[in-house]
């Protein structure tokens, strides 16, 4: 956060420079409201160019297996350019590559889920899902395995049939 609003500073205190040596070489032929309106559009434009790079610089350095589920965009009244373009704030990622799964179970998996968030820390959740009973839980403390895969201890929710997270898990 500390390193885009230095960028930001530093844009602006660039273009307003580079107006004003063009009105220097124009000999002084430019307004003298064009500098600090140029740079005042230069931080605006920075500051948008950084909110919406966000999201394609995360998922870049995503580690391999780590698939994104959803994602949710916003639009709000002091952005307004988030409502011709939304903004993409928040999404969450499974990591498929070290989902698990019991042989006597296959239709149960226990999968690592992030939540990432534009200046927000990372959370973790790991998820319990039922594929055959489309269903998933949070997996807690008091959760327990059984030998034969059962999962006990869990509060089993059973959301819509286009539930981004689980069609992730249980493949599509």
């Amino acid at each position: 956060m500390f390193l885009e609003l230095i960028a930001v500073i530093f844009a602006g205190i660039a273009v307003a420079g580079v107006v004003m040596l063009v009105n220097n070489v124009t000999g002084a032929r430019l307004p003298r409201w064009l500098a600090p309106v140029a740079a005042g559009l230069a931080m605006i434009g920075v500051t948008v160019t950084s909110e919406y790079s966000w999201y394609s610089r995360t998922l870049a350095s995503l580690p391999e297996g780590l698939v994104v589920a959803d994602t949710v965009e916003s639009r709000s009244f002091y952005r307004p350019w988030t409502y011709v373009l939304p903004l993409s704030e928040r999404f969450v990622a499974v990591d498929l590559a070290t989902m698990r799964s019991h042989a006597e179970q296959p239709d149960h998996r226990l999968a690592e889920v992030f939540f990432f968030g534009r200046w927000a820390p990372i959370s973790q959740l790991s998820i319990a899902a039922d594929c055959a009973s489309w269903r998933r839980a949070a997996v807690e403390a008091d959760t327990s395995f059984a030998q034969d895969g059962g999962i006990h201890g869990v509060d089993w929710v059973s959301p819509p049939t286009q539930d981004p997270l689980l069609e992730t898990i249980c493949g599509g």
